[in-house]
């Protein structure tokens, strides 16, 4: 189990787990205790944040290092979601791999370029190796995590239309889904955007004052449909793609105020996937958020995304988005699972 930026969860050699994406599910259900939102019989953490996977293995593709498949493990309802994939947890993926063997450590500095399996993606990994030993000790700090670590520099290669083939897959800039004016941007991250305001809220609230309100939820729900079927993803009802984000000006002194939904949740800081996309509409004319920022429209840039605990910063050119993390080892050992009792609670 590692943090990887401000996520948690379980990390797997992938030969260690079957094919059979079904059967991987029924592994990571049991292994977390997601046939209860408690999770209290695994050991998840109850939380969208603390109920992820990461599979990794060597790749078999030229000039890539690793292979990285993401699930987003069920705490509500007993179901994996294999689409999307997440840039915290991937801050955990190179020293994983590093200290399970899959790549030979450099000596200061070791450069990992991984695969995302779940959209395609590469990323670049830089982990700090000094004497060829992963450490996580340092002095780096990030929003949503207490103290230090050592920095996970990563760099998103050629991340625009990473499920669609397109940044606006619509070929829009902007576009009205049940009278609200929304951007639908496809960047590491397909997502919905649009303002605060245009929804009833300041975009300042805590992640605990947006979550009591179910109803913006709902509403927000069916737009997510309609917008996932706009951008060519089909029928989005059983999956947390595309993603949500509600945007404000900035309060703080950054580029633009965010307010990350998973979708059913917000995310207590802010998905890294997710910055990237934001900072592509950002630096883009004529979306949702023209009004709220007085970032120009130019690259190279640097674009402060201040969210609930904090702040996350992106460099963005015109064909990488880089952002520093954090990870830690918190422990390693075998996961127990129930095969009889994930095969009872799946058929009730």
């Amino acid at each position: 189990m590692m943090r990887g930026g401000t996520s948690r969860g379980l990390f797997f050699r992938s030969e260690d787990l079957p094919e059979d994406r079904d059967k991987i599910a029924e592994i990571l259900l049991s292994a977390m205790g997601s046939y209860d939102p408690t999770q209290i019989d695994g050991v998840g953490g109850a939380t969208s944040l603390t109920s992820k996977v990461a599979i990794v293995g060597p790749s078999e593709m030229p000039d890539v290092d690793i292979d990285y498949l993401f699930a987003q493990v069920g705490t509500r309802e007993a179901v994996v979601d294999f689409g999307p994939t997440c840039g915290n947890m991937l801050a955990g993926v190179g020293p994983f791999a590093i200290e399970a063997g899959m790549v030979t450590p450099g000596d200061g500095e070791t450069n990992i370029r991984i695969r995302s399996v779940n959209t395609g993606a590469i990323i670049e990994a830089c982990i700090q190796t000094p004497d060829g030993r992963v450490t996580f000790e340092g002095d780096t700090s990030i929003d949503g995590v207490p103290g230090t670590a050592a920095p996970v520099i990563l760099y998103f290669r050629d991340a625009i239309g990473s499920k669609s083939g397109a940044l606006f897959p619509t070929g829009k800039t902007t576009e009205i889904i049940e009278g609200i004016e929304v951007s639908l941007v496809d960047a590491t991250m397909p997502a919905m955007i649009l303002r605060a305001r245009d929804i009833g809220k300041s975009g300042y609230e805590t992640s605990s004052e947006l979550d009591d309100d179910r109803l913006m939820f709902a509403r927000l729900e069916a737009m997510r449909r309609e917008a996932g079927r706009r951008m060519g993803l089909g029928d989005v009802s059983d999956s947390v793609v595309p993603k949500i984000m509600l945007i404000a000006p900035p309060e703080k002194g950054g580029t633009i105020t965010s307010r990350y939904l998973v979708p059913d949740r917000t995310h207590a800081a802010h998905a890294v996937t997710g910055a990237v996309t934001l900072a592509h509409c950002v630096a883009t004319i004529g979306t949702v958020t023209d009004d709220l920022t007085e970032t120009p429209h130019q690259l190279p840039a640097e674009i402060k995304i201040e969210h609930p605990s904090g702040k996350l910063d992106i460099l963005l050119s015109a064909n990488t988005a880089g952002v520093i993390r954090t990870a830690r080892r918190l422990f390693a050992g075998e996961v127990y699972i129930t095969e009889y009792l994930t095969h009872a609670r799946k058929a009730a």
